[in-house]
């Protein structure tokens, strides 16, 4: 488990220094430290501030975030929370492609394969991840959440910056960013606690990063786009699996369905 936060604000207009940016970041980190106690890294650049705690797992020395890669005068760099099952077999076709890796880490196979391929690359990743990627050649900021929302990733927007971090304490650090809750919330909290819908941040204009999806920002604007939704077959499937299980159980368990996947709860 890993820590991630940031913003992006593509105009420049928010009149902090960098010295203040870096305070911002450095607060989002600490109160995400638990998350990561290994390390901690801190990315600025126009306009663009990314941080990261680390969880040490692979590459301990040289698996350290934000990762940056230069390209053609161009900067690029990310931060990833979560794992890359396929990271093997993306790195050797990678390889093939005479990219070039200076560590084992499955977060500089990401990084490589969007230099290479673009934000379509994230359809060839099999894992749980939550990303966050600035293209500095297109001034631009990915947030990436993976097929099933397994990572978790929160954001919000005061003006024109976008604010993100993996847990919603990590937004309150960003300086205006407070814990309103509204009629929205309390229907969150009392209807559906301690479960939400999907999106939903309880707090009022607190959003997440929704599974399958990821969120493009720039001057332009933010855009929300799907990468990966459930087929058909794919439910079909799913809905077959759970009269199965609700079969086998036998009125021994409940079976709740979370994520795609089913949960027995046994009880006597």
């Amino acid at each position: 488990m890993c820590g991630i936060a940031g913003f992006l604000n593509p105009r420049n207009n928010d009149k902090k220094t960098e010295k203040e940016i870096y305070q911002i970041l450095k607060k989002m980190n600490e109160v995400q430290r638990h998350r990561g106690p290994d390390d901690e890294g801190i990315f600025l650049e126009n306009g663009c501030a990314l941080g990261h705690v680390r969880l040490s797992i692979l590459d301990l020395y040289r698996g350290h975030q934000p990762m940056c890669k230069k390209k053609e005068g161009n900067t690029y760099a990310i931060i990833l929370n979560g794992e890359i099952y396929n990271m093997k077999t993306l790195k050797e076709q990678l390889i093939k492609e005479e990219e070039m890796f200076s560590t084992t880490s499955d977060t500089e196979v990401v990084l490589t394969g969007y230099i290479r391929y673009g934000i379509s690359y994230i359809e060839e990743l099999n894992g749980i991840f939550s990303i966050a990627l600035w293209d500095g050649k297109r001034k631009k900021l990915y947030l990436i959440r993976d097929r099933v929302g397994v990572k978790p990733l929160f954001y919000t927007k005061r003006g024109d910056t976008l604010i993100f971090a993996s847990e919603i304490k990590g937004l309150f650090a960003y300086p205006g960013v407070k814990p309103v809750i509204n009629r929205e919330g309390l229907c969150e909290i009392f209807g559906l606690g301690p479960a939400k819908s999907y999106g939903k941040g309880v707090f009022k204009d607190i959003y997440e990063v929704l599974p399958g999806h990821f969120l493009e920002y720039d001057r332009e604007g933010l855009k929300d786009c799907a990468y990966w939704e459930r087929t058909h077959r794919q439910r079909k499937r799913y809905d077959r699996a759970y009269k199965v299980a609700s079969k086998r159980c036998r009125g021994n368990a409940d079976v709740i369905r979370y994520s795609n996947q089913y949960i027995f709860i046994w009880w006597s």
